[in-house]
């Protein structure tokens, strides 16, 4: 069959990465059109365009001020139509036709005085002005989350003293999750509201734990994220430890989980002293850290984001901790559908989360050896995956100026293909995250992906486990079930999905 791409450099014009996704989709419906994308010319989106194979002339030379539309088609008419389309679209976005015309405050301080009883701020601008719009929330009494990514480490520190200095509290830069009161922030789940408290320095690890928090029959009184630095050294766990003290304050809090990756050592030290004031049970997981400086303060150390959850509901209930860490511990494992072959031994790990990423990276490291993968330093080569690979999909190479995974699936969905189609791959292991924000129907999106790799001679273990609840937008137990019946096997949690993957791929060799 023949292919024809083409393309079109728009110069300066900008548009936001959800906006261009819809574009795109709208595209690859079109008749005869293979694949499709509308996104900034970012170096990232180019190496992108490049190894699908849908570069042409003139796009090496745009910008990352310049918006990129790209075409894959059967031919040149259904290409021409393709581009034309979007360009139609794109100009209806940006003259506001068709959208809600209900009006909506234009600055801070007319959203003030719409709502002068406010006291966060939700910050979702390009990085760069991000800092600027912080500090006048600050500086107007308000406590500040930023959902806002590519914010200078120098502005964070900044904006965080002044919060100190004034009792607030900043959650991010680059905060996905929170949950205030019962009221979901950015991503983040529908959960029943409870006597346990999270801090956590980790979107996607705060919404596994809520989850299955909410699945265990309990509840959240509040869920505060940091954002990912804010447990490293230079910022020195500023928002962490205000969190922990506002938890410390709130009278419905009776439980306090810790959620992060691995923190430095010396504000894992301050968290230490800050939990041993707290005066409530406290559960901690911080995934790779050294867990023995918080051994005097009285903390349970979990080793999995689902072991977190669990010791929470069991303090919360006041049950048995014990009867909680054994019940993980010695919970069979299942038979695979079928024995993984000695010449597809390799696993592919593509995950939304970068915490589910890291968690399963550090589970699965033990059992296979050697794994490539760019959760603490970037790949060679993030196109290509080599040998035993774990891929967090949602890293600035994958992301720069085009939706997140959870959002926009079309980027992950083109590399479980790819991977499916490595004759030494025998396990594709993936996420899901259901909640506000993320994509709104992720079994559209992957089932047909999953149906054309069961198609295939010999193909690869699909194994997933989706983060998220029933009361969701999506529903959690439709999705499995649409997901199942589709050839994969869905796990409880992302800790017992890397176990399963570990021990069908050694078959049970440690």
């Amino acid at each position: 069959m023949s292919e024809v791409v083409r393309g079109k450099i728009i110069a300066g014009k900008y548009f936001d990465s959800v906006s261009l996704m819809l574009v795109a989709r709208d595209m690859q419906a079109m008749d005869d059109v293979l694949d499709a994308a509308a996104i900034m010319a970012t170096a990232e989106n180019k190496r992108i365009l490049s190894s699908s194979k849908m570069d042409w002339a003139g796009l090496a030379e745009a910008g990352d001020t310049d918006l990129a539309l790209g075409v894959k088609a059967k031919s040149e008419e259904a290409a021409s139509a393709a581009l034309e389309q979007a360009e139609t679209m794109l100009n209806r976005r940006k003259s506001g036709g068709g959208g809600d015309r209900t009006y909506q405050p234009r600055s801070l301080e007319s959203a003030l005085s719409e709502a002068p009883d406010s006291n966060l701020a939700l910050i979702s601008v390009a990085g760069k002005y991000a800092a600027d719009e912080a500090r006048k929330a600050l500086e107007n009494g308000l406590n500040v989350m930023i959902f806002s990514d590519n914010v200078p480490l120098e502005d964070e520190i900044e904006l965080k003293t002044l919060a100190d200095q004034s009792g607030l509290l900043v959650m991010g830069p680059d905060c996905g999750t929170a949950i205030i009161g019962g009221v979901p922030l950015a991503f983040a789940n529908v959960i029943r509201r409870g006597p346990i408290g999270i801090v956590a320095a980790s979107g996607t690890g705060l919404q596994e734990v809520s989850s299955l928090i909410h699945q265990l029959g309990s509840g959240v009184s509040h869920a505060l994220g940091t954002g990912g630095r804010d447990i490293k050294q230079d910022v020195g766990g500023r928002s962490y430890l205000t969190a922990l003290e506002l938890l410390k304050q709130d009278a419905q809090t009776k439980v306090v989980c810790m959620v992060s990756k691995t923190p430095s050592d010396a504000v894992l030290k301050k968290i230490a002293e800050a939990v041993r004031d707290l005066g409530k049970p406290t559960v901690a997981i911080f995934i790779g850290a050294d867990a023995s400086a918080l051994a005097d303060s009285g903390t349970l150390s979990a080793a999995t984001l689902e072991e977190a959850a669990h010791l929470s509901v069991a303090l919360a209930s006041e049950g048995n901790v014990e009867q909680a860490h054994a019940e993980l511990a010695n919970r069979a494992i299942p038979a695979p559908p079928h024995a993984v072959t000695s010449t597809k031994r390799n696993l592919r790990g593509l995950f939304c989360g970068g915490t589910f990423a890291q968690e399963a990276l550090h589970l699965l490291l033990p059992q296979l050896g050697e794994i490539q993968s760019n959760v603490h330093e970037p790949l060679a080569n993030p196109d290509d995956s080599e040998g035993h690979t774990i891929v967090d999909m949602g890293g600035d190479e994958f992301t720069a100026g085009r939706p997140h995974p959870m959002i926009d699936y079309s980027l992950r969905n083109r590399r479980i293909l790819q991977e499916a189609q490595d004759p030494e791959v025998g396990l594709i292991l993936f996420d899901v995250v259901l909640g506000y924000g993320s994509n709104e129907n992720p079994a559209d999106e992957l089932v047909p992906v999953l149906k054309q790799i069961q198609a295939m001679d010999d193909p690869p273990l699909l194994l997933f486990h989706v983060c998220g609840t029933d009361d969701d937008p999506q529903g959690r137990s439709a999705t499995i079930d649409a997901l199942q019946k589709s050839g994969a096997i869905c796990a409880p949690s992302n800790a017992a999905a890397a176990s399963w993957a570990g021990q069908w791929l050694t078959g049970g060799r440690s």
